[in-house]
């Protein structure tokens, strides 16, 4: 304000004055004041599509338009939430991960300047993104070639090490060089490939240079890009877990139902990889290449868990607007081929390569899911569910067991709520002494329950327990370590004086994983529903065997391959829960198998008996032969 009123007392002056050129001091004076104003609040998204013009040579050169990648407005927008701290991209090739980053940078010069630092994995990476990224977008916009200082100018610096602008400086460094990094701060980081840097005596170099930025306060801002590489060895993975991990979900065509693209949906016909189409996880539609495309332009992100200042985005090819299904799976049949499966993991879909290790396949059990309808499959002999306790929920699988401990997924719940009140637990007590129709017609309930102790909130699950042993909920408390029994002899040493159950981890996430890899319905075989969402199977999957040496000696452990993994939990719960209740299914599946044959011949005797000699049947059927 303080300004303008100055320029208007200077106008007016002038005008006063005796100056031959008057009319031309005020114009000059009038345009001046024009520069004075405060550029126009736009988001970085905004502004790019208004300023920034894509170099001839790439895929749509021209002003960029984020509608041929909408998913890169929400991160490149999160560079300038003051809410935000710390952006990671896991992100695949050919998404766009490196035009978001010039973006923010020219955001950083043109709009809202500032200091930054970008960082390459060596020194050659940064010459190339130099010569073939950053210089040619300069030189494509005459706005960001006025603001940056010439080279070998008097004022201002332009080399290979910082580029300088009014209100700030673009620093370059390398991992490999410490020397690049020492003394060096800015509020606005980017770290390119970070899976490439080589870790130094002092630390990693992402962590060094965010470090340094503290003195910024909560000024400060990093974002991480990479592709992501091994499994145990991934900063960008271990970064992407920190946050509040984010999916690009996009809506179904025809039903309408969101989901993340997935490439365990993706299918073709055998040799000809050019009739890849998607598949609906819902509804089973298929959509060519235009429909991805128009679904991935009506996708929104949406997080795992709470945002405290990390945004977090996984993003496979997939999504990429500029390849074809068709390609994407042509690619995945050379990789295969030649042996070098990681690239394909590791760089389209922008997940880690597992080396080693004794688990489970997610996609490979989530291809198998099944549609057997709302009712439970006639096949089902018995129910039992597992039981875990978290700070702010609860999760209950129910499974049911068939002959030869044939298994279905019946049911998975989600239960919100303070474990520490009582309206969690009266939701689930409304799920464990609830009943269920099967597709024969009988009615169902769960037989036994067992729920982890061991965990959060003890006492009050001590205290659920306590009344309801009578009804078969027992507490269980794993025990780790090779060669435990399953499950163990209860005792009541425990400050709730509850049956306690030991159960062997390591032992029943064996049994669990060996049910899994059996490929063929039958003794053992694990089914699971097809509306089951994919969040489920990487739970189902978290965790791989690994053998490791301590002290010389080779010893197998198990180890997480994702933070989450519950529905492993409760589906080992929900075994020994099978197991403590002691209960031999062949003979149940015997019994109930006799027992409608026999109610098929009564009613069959019935039906030929005359008119007003019927005896009224009596309930029958294995639910009431236990009740």
């Amino acid at each position: 304000m303080a300004i303008l009123i100055l320029t208007k007392m200077t106008t007016t002056m002038i005008e006063t004055a005796d100056f031959d050129n008057w009319e031309g001091l005020r114009k000059t004076i009038r345009s001046a004041a024009r520069h004075l104003k405060p550029p126009p609040d736009l988001k970085p998204s905004e502004w790019s599509e208004q300023n920034i013009r894509i170099p001839i040579g790439n895929a749509v050169p021209g002003l960029i338009r984020f509608d041929h990648a909408p998913y890169q407005r929400e991160p490149l927008d999160m560079t300038a939430n003051p809410e935000c701290q710390r952006i990671t991209l896991m992100w695949s090739a050919q998404v766009g991960k490196t035009m978001l980053a010039l973006c923010a940078q020219a955001y950083k010069i043109g709009q809202d300047p500032q200091s930054q630092i970008m960082m390459q994995p060596s020194q050659g990476d940064l010459a190339t993104w130099l010569e073939t990224k950053f210089n040619p977008l300069v030189e494509s916009n005459d706005e960001l070639q006025q603001i940056i200082a010439k080279p070998r100018a008097r004022e201002g610096v332009n080399n290979q090490r910082m580029k300088s602008y009014p209100g700030g400086f673009l620093m370059f460094s390398w991992s490999g060089s410490p020397k690049t990094m020492r003394g060096r701060s800015a509020p606005f980081i980017v770290c390119d490939e970070t899976d490439g840097y080589d870790k130094n005596q002092e630390g990693h170099p992402v962590s060094l240079l965010w470090q340094r930025a503290a003195t910024f306060g909560d000024r400060r801002k990093l974002l991480e890009i990479s592709t992501p590489t091994i499994k145990g060895g991934s900063w960008i993975e271990s970064a992407y877990e920190q946050g509040d991990r984010r999916r690009f979900w996009v809506p179904c065509g025809d039903c309408g139902e969101f989901q993340p693209l997935q490439w365990s949906n993706v299918n073709w016909r055998e040799d000809a990889p050019e009739t890849a189409q998607y598949a609906c996880r819902h509804c089973g539609s298929l959509w060519n290449d235009a429909q991805r495309i128009a679904a991935i332009r009506k996708g929104e992100w949406r997080g795992e868990d709470e945002f405290r200042g990390h945004a977090s985005y996984h993003l496979n090819e997939l999504y990429s607007c500029f390849r074809k299904l068709g390609d994407i799976a042509q690619s995945f049949i050379e990789k295969k081929r030649s042996g070098d499966l990681q690239t394909f993991v590791n760089v389209s879909l922008a997940e880690t390569w597992e080396e080693g290790g004794d688990g489970v396949d997610q996609h490979v059990i989530e291809s198998r899911a099944e549609d057997w309808g709302d009712a439970w499959p006639a096949e089902v002999v018995v129910a039992v569910a597992g039981i875990d306790v978290q700070d702010d929920r609860i999760e209950v699988e129910i499974v049911g067991v068939g002959r030869d401990e044939e298994t279905w997924s019946l049911e998975y719940f989600t239960l919100p709520g303070d474990p520490s009140s009582p309206q969690v637990w009266a939701d689930l007590d409304a799920v464990l002494f609830a009943t269920y129709a099967t597709a024969d017609g009988r009615e169902m309930g769960i037989r036994c329950s067992c729920i982890d102790t061991g965990g959060h909130h003890t006492q009050a699950t001590y205290r659920y327990i306590k009344s309801r042993e009578s009804r078969r909920v027992f507490g269980i408390k794993g025990v780790g370590g090779e060669g435990r029994p399953f499950v163990g002899r209860p005792s009541k040493n425990n400050i709730g004086k509850i049956r306690l159950f030991p159960v062997g981890s390591d032992t029943a996430k064996e049994l669990v994983y060996g049910r899994l890899r059996i490929e063929e319905p039958g003794p053992g075989y694990c089914h699971f529903p097809k509306d089951r969402d994919s969040e489920y199977f990487e739970q189902l999957t978290a965790e791989q065997l690994v053998t490791r040496y301590v002290r010389g000696h080779a010893k197998r452990q198990w180890v997480k391959k994702r933070r989450r993994n519950e529905a492993l939990d409760v589906r080992c719960y929900a075994m020994a829960a099978l197991y403590i209740s002691g209960l031999n299914v062949n003979i149940l599946a015997d019994k109930m198998a006799a027992e409608q044959q026999s109610q098929q011949a009564s009613g069959d005797e019935q039906a030929n008996r005359p008119a007003g000699r019927r005896r009224q049947q009596r309930p029958g059927g294995f639910v009431n032969s236990w009740r």
